[in-house]
């Protein structure tokens, strides 16, 4: 009769509800994957509408190098939250830096293909419809990484000062939730606009 209690403290010591942090990071991303689907959607639905203007083969480059630096990220960030949880805080601070850099890096190549669509292609949101499209969907997934290098250059910051210890690394697990969500997305948009779409 003993062995009763004594399983169901054990199965509630192993079981658990998640986080505040992890529920609240969950539900933002099923939000915001439903905002990119509908971005998707409509991409594939006016892909080769266009009568005019610039063609997807005509002016884009598949962007390897700002892929690369992107999908990396994901690895490094990894190293960072594994780190952390074991206590080993340079490592932390080497490694978030490296996913900061990484993620810079994929952010000026978008910047640097944009400048060139505009000035020497003329393509803009107002061409036709591919340039729409085309600066909706990237566009919408540059202004996500931009989020995510403001919330890991923050978390940098304050490692580099000191406050940030092992006992916020679930914190920076549910950070790591959204990097790896917008790692994700790049996946499905670099398929579809600089692979199918071209």
């Amino acid at each position: 009769m003993s062995t009763v209690p004594l399983q169901h403290e054990s199965l509630a010591a192993t079981w658990r509800l998640p986080s505040r942090g992890r529920v609240g990071m969950a539900s933002l991303i099923v939000a915001e994957s439903a905002i990119f689907t509908i971005f998707v959607v409509a991409y594939i639905y006016y892909m080769g509408h266009d009568v005019s203007g610039p063609k997807p083969h005509d002016v884009l480059e598949v962007p390897i190098l700002g892929t690369v630096c992107l999908l990396s990220s994901s690895f490094f960030i990894w190293l960072a939250e594994h780190a952390i949880a074991h206590g080993n805080m340079r490592s932390f601070r080497i490694w978030w830096a490296v996913t900061f850099l990484l993620g810079a890096i994929f952010l000026g190549t978008t910047a640097q293909e944009w400048h060139k669509l505009i000035t020497v292609d003329h393509l803009t949101i107002s061409t036709n419809l591919f340039g729409t499209t085309y600066y909706s969907l990237v566009g919408l997934h540059a202004t996500h990484v931009v989020v995510g290098l403001i919330l890991l250059l923050t978390v940098l910051l304050f490692a580099l000062a000191g406050k940030v210890q092992p006992r916020h690394s679930e914190r920076v697990q549910v950070l790591a939730l959204y990097w790896h969500f917008v790692d994700a997305v790049w996946v499905v948009v670099f398929t579809l606009v600089y692979l199918v779409g071209r």
